[in-house]
């Protein structure tokens, strides 16, 4: 594609070199360039991209978006305010739009988000559709699955997937939408058939200001849709987000369990095989069963069936899918074993989501509730001390460790967390070594009791300081219950 064509639309303020170039590829990280390559100088938190402009020109740049008066003989350099910014755009751009052509369906919220993208991929399959997925967990895109390395990809990376998704066949894209790429641009271009909200609750505040901040940058997410936003109205942060947008040209609808909704659960049954209620929507009632447990469960299923209702899918063709999942990796999931200990791991990292899995596992409990739990490192260090006063109050006993700590101390991250808990009430355990805590809480369990791992979930890995190292909650409890 024509350079010239590759940057129409951008608010440019100034070019200096050829715009008939010929541009075969777009990349932000100087590794990845290729002959003929447009590369995005970006001033990110840690690196800025202008420093690898010889670099980038040594693998075949040929051109070049800054934010700096750069000229260099035989090279273009485009200059615009904001790279970041001006990069969703040429990427949407080279790659024609692909959003456009794609059933696009955004998933925004602190919890919830991989578990309803899920069910929403396993309806949409069973209803004939061809899908492709991204979030936390992996990236699918029609063909080919990978892992993760964010919730939302970067703006070049996201329009390359939209593409391949496009050339596979997919008819839909269910993709988590986090904060992190409302705010720094990376779904700027992006055109969402459907928007929903889950909840709202204490999370990333190391990046966001506050609270509002962090509703607001999700917020985003709703001006961008063209068929429906889906909000939970139980919610406060949703409450305020129905408020603001429901008088916009795309319609919003509202699910919810205890305030007057759309689309609303009735009569609900929690126990360890599952969830059932009676599902009430605008034009008829009728009866869902999910083998997952936990009032979250019913949160996550009627934000996914509002969907179902909003693109046309046959209700039978959710209910059998929502009957027979096999669940989220990572999400309430039972280790099995012939111990009689219930033993589950899940990725609640947050205050909310540790009390909701705590409730759940009390719900059906016969025994003790012991839960492993820690924070990481160089994240939110609000949060601590509510994870330890919620890990101590709806647990019999709790083992506080570490979970990623990155280039923090994991013992200074402990000490944080145990600024919640009641010290006179010696229901709680330190165990700085992961792996050991894990342990410990699993000899520590009796016939009937449940075991929570919580924090990391689905993640195969441990980050401490800035090296990965393989580590698996649910390989570490397998080992341990054999």
């Amino acid at each position: 594609m024509k350079l010239e064509k590759v940057i129409e639309g951008l608010d440019v303020i100034s070019i200096k070199g050829d715009i008939n170039l010929d541009i075969a590829n777009i990349e932000y990280d100087s590794r990845k360039v290729i002959e003929g390559t447009l590369f995005v100088c970006v001033k990110g938190f840690t690196v800025d991209g202008h420093k690898f402009i010889d670099s980038a020109i040594e693998k075949g740049a040929k051109a070049f978006l800054v934010e700096e008066d750069i000229d260099i003989q035989g090279y273009t350099f485009i200059r615009v305010e904001n790279t970041r910014k001006s990069m969703a755009k040429v990427a949407d751009n080279f790659c024609n739009h692909p959003s456009e052509k794609l059933g696009v369906i955004g998933v925004t919220g602190t919890n919830g988000k991989t578990s309803i993208t899920t069910f929403l991929s396993e309806i949409l399959k069973l209803n004939s559709n061809k899908v492709g997925l991204i979030g936390t967990i992996k990236i699918f895109d029609g063909e080919k699955e990978v892992s993760s390395n964010s919730t939302t990809p970067e703006s070049v990376d996201l329009q390359k997937t939209f593409n391949n998704m496009l050339d596979n066949g997919c008819d839909y894209c269910a993709m988590e939408v986090s904060s992190h790429s409302l705010a720094l641009n990376r779904v700027d271009e992006t055109k969402f058939k459907l928007g929903l909200f889950t909840n709202l609750t204490p999370d990333h505040l190391d990046f966001h200001r506050d609270l509002d901040d962090y509703r607001d940058a999700k917020e985003r997410l709703f001006y961008k849709t063209t068929l429906a936003n889906i909000i939970n109205i139980d919610d406060e942060g949703g409450k305020k987000i129905y408020e603001n947008i429901k008088n916009l040209g795309t319609p919003c609808y509202t699910y919810g369990i205890d305030t007057k909704s759309d689309f609303m659960a009735k009569d609900i049954k929690i126990d360890a095989a599952g969830v059932s209620y009676r599902l009430i929507t605008p034009t008829y009632e009728e009866v869902i069963f999910v083998p997952v447990p936990g009032r979250f469960t019913v949160y996550n299923t009627l934000a996914v069936i509002a969907a179902c209702y909003m693109l046309d899918i046959p209700r039978g063709v959710f209910q059998e899918a929502l009957r027979t999942t096999g669940g989220v990796a990572g999400r309430f999931e039972v280790v099995p074993n012939n111990k009689g200990i219930n033993v589950i791991v899940d990725y609640a990292h947050t205050p909310d989501a540790l009390e909701n899995v705590l409730k759940t596992a009390k719900e059906f409990a016969k025994g003790n509730i012991i839960t492993v739990f820690g924070c990481g490192g160089d994240r939110d260090k609000s949060k601590r001390p509510l994870m330890g006063k919620i890990g101590q109050e709806f647990s019999d006993i709790c083992f506080v460790t570490s979970d990623n700590p990155r280039t923090e101390d994991p013992k200074l991250i402990i000490e944080d967390i145990l600024k919640g808990l009641d010290q006179k009430n010696k229901n709680y355990r330190v165990v700085v070594d992961r792996k050991e805590a894990i342990e410990e809480a699993i000899k520590f369990a009796k016939k009937d009791d449940i075991v929570i791992i919580a924090g990391k979930g689905h993640e195969n890995y441990q980050i401490i300081g800035k090296t990965k190292y393989h580590f698996d909650d649910k390989e570490i409890a397998k080992e341990c219950l054999n």
